[in-house]
């Protein structure tokens, strides 16, 4: 059985955080033709780098470059985006849906989070390696998960970054 190979895109998009590189493959399915795999805050721990081979294609992320910019401005509560299916384990896209659904402008704790799931107290370390292996920083909101006490604690795009999002979405 031959794989189809499908070409990888790319841009990137001005935001408060820094230059945003947005990575997809084109997909017949996704709206606009292109489906998301990787958003990529400037500096973050294990982030997407352009490659050999890579195109750029600024057209194709319009939609979502112009999602970026309305949450930015504090008007987009939610994303509506393609992404790219079959990335992760079972486990770690378990957690990313449950990431999808937390609310905007609300946080959560790790532990919280693991009981949602039905995981036991010895599994939110697993759980907290899920969320920072997250792919999508911003359109799938790992930002909104905290530590027990409060505290801002693991994001691939530094914390910094992390407390911007929260206070960007506390504004609202």
């Amino acid at each position: 059985m031959t794989k189809v190979m499908t070409k990888a895109v790319f841009t990137t998009v001005d935001s408060p955080l820094g230059e945003l590189l947005l990575v997809g493959q084109e997909s017949a399915t996704a709206p606009g033709g292109t489906a998301l795999a990787s958003l990529s805050l400037p500096g973050q721990k294990g982030g997407a780098v352009v490659r050999d081979g890579w195109v750029r294609d600024d057209e194709a992320f319009a939609a979502i470059a112009g999602q970026l910019r309305a949450y930015f401005a504090g008007t987009l509560t939610r994303f509506d985006v393609a992404y790219v299916s079959g990335v992760g384990t079972d486990f770690q896209q378990r957690v990313w849906h449950a990431l999808d659904t937390l609310p905007y402008g609300t946080t959560t704790t790790y532990g919280k989070l693991a009981e949602r799931l039905g995981l036991s107290r010895a599994a939110v370390r697993a759980l907290g390696t899920a969320v920072g292996r997250n792919p999508l920083l911003v359109v799938r909101p790992c930002h909104r998960v905290i530590g027990a006490d409060g505290s801002l604690t693991g994001y691939a795009g530094g914390l910094e970054a992390k407390r911007r999002l929260l206070d960007l979405e506390a504004r609202a």
